[in-house]
């Protein structure tokens, strides 16, 4: 059986093998920890898709490869692996090899670029305007990686600049980036450069939800996920994704809930968040954030996110301006949820409040729509029913 590279999310089309778990010969079953990968989105480890014995590696630790693509095959139980001889043990053939084939002069450019990149490589020269034999390649045999096309456009389209200064002082440390890390830079980067970014900020008052919160032993997270979900049914173009010149309304509402590692930023999703209760919310983001930090999440747990929730507020900020999750329009960033001073009939009394921002799409929502939006959530959560949670 064929393992191939999953797709740890809709937007996704890379992974890189940070590790195999197992090695060619060992038995593995079903279900168990094969290989570890990192994308943007996530790094996990990937289960077994059958018991057997793992016969082959194709891609190897580091490399990044498109999803879908074969990384390994599972023999069967009984199978004997026998590890290939290294080419430096080969025997020499008696005959002569035959000469390497040369290009003939009739081969055309196009052919040679498609011959050294791949189709992930040649539809992001095709977005920016890229003339592929123009880019230096730095992949394995000189073939142009994304990396090198997205260099390319960063530099104005003239390749690598090789006068540009050294800004390391003499006890500077320089690391490079995590795969992890790396793929965020350039997810939020493709996001500024397709979102028209506009952000909307409302205030909130939680007292009455922090009163409800202590009774049901739950945070303050569930509520505004709850009251979120509810506000996207009655504004689905903020649950929707541009596809071209077409808005594309998502039937279900899934929820992306941003949980930060020491690695960078995942989001797992509450998936159907307006069929749950409140009890329910709450387990899902539990249970998402546990298996976020120890990676065990699965591909399913971060696709199909239609909104997102991010909560810059647990490390103490007063507010954020999120960066849209792409192919997402909206994003909703919380705040520092704290008691402050607020004036109610004319008189200074102490309230626990939070500012609240929207991020949004201004190419398919308008800011009337956005502040409407925002306008129920902040009703819903200032005015709490218990009967409906």
């Amino acid at each position: 059986m064929d393992v191939v590279m999953p797709q740890m999310g809709e937007s996704v089309a890379e992974g890189t093998i940070v590790r195999w778990i197992k090695k060619v010969g060992d038995k593995v079953d079903r279900d168990e920890p094969l290989f570890e990968i990192s994308t943007d989105k996530v790094d996990a480890e990937i289960p077994s898709p059958a018991a057997g014995v793992l016969s082959e590696i194709r891609a190897q630790e580091g490399e990044t490869v498109p999803v879908n693509s074969v990384v390994a095959v599972i023999g069967g139980a009984n199978d004997i692996v026998t590890p290939a001889t290294p080419a430096a043990q080969k025997p020499a053939s008696a005959a002569s090899p035959a000469p390497a084939a040369v290009p003939s002069e009739s081969k055309t450019t196009e052919s040679i670029t498609r011959d050294r990149t791949s189709p992930l490589v040649r539809q992001l020269a095709k977005e920016h305007n890229v003339d592929l034999t123009q880019v230096r390649g730095t992949g394995i045999g000189g073939r142009v990686t994304k990396d090198d096309v997205l260099a390319f456009v960063a530099n104005g389209g003239h390749g690598e600049r090789q006068d540009s200064p050294r800004t390391y002082l003499p006890d500077d440390r320089v690391e490079k980036m995590s795969v992890m890390r790396k793929k965020i830079a350039e997810h939020m980067v493709a996001s500024r450069r397709t979102s028209a970014h506009v952000h909307t900020i409302f205030e909130v008052d939680f007292s009455r939800i922090a009163a409800v919160r202590e009774r049901r032993k739950t945070s303050y997270l569930s509520f505004i996920i709850k009251a979120v979900a509810e506000a996207l049914k009655a504004f689905p173009v903020l649950n929707a994704s541009v596809d071209g010149d077409s808005i594309v309304y998502h039937t279900r509402v899934n929820i992306g809930v941003a949980v930060a590692l020491d690695s960078g930023l995942i989001v797992p999703i509450v998936k159907n968040a307006d069929r749950l209760d409140l009890a329910g919310i709450a387990q899902c983001v539990a249970d998402l954030a546990a298996r976020a930090r120890s990676k065990h999440l699965s591909p399913e747990d971060v696709a199909g996110g239609t909104f997102t929730v991010t909560n810059p507020g647990a490390f103490g900020a007063l507010l954020g301006t999120p960066i849209i999750n792409q192919p997402q329009v909206a994003i909703l960033g919380v705040g520092s949820i704290e008691k402050r001073p607020v004036v109610v009939n004319d008189a200074v009394v102490p309230r626990i409040t939070a500012v609240l921002t929207l991020g949004f799409d201004h190419r398919i929502i308008d800011g009337a729509v956005a502040d409407q939006f925002m306008a129920q959530v902040k009703r819903a959560l200032e005015n709490w029913d218990e009967s409906r949670a």
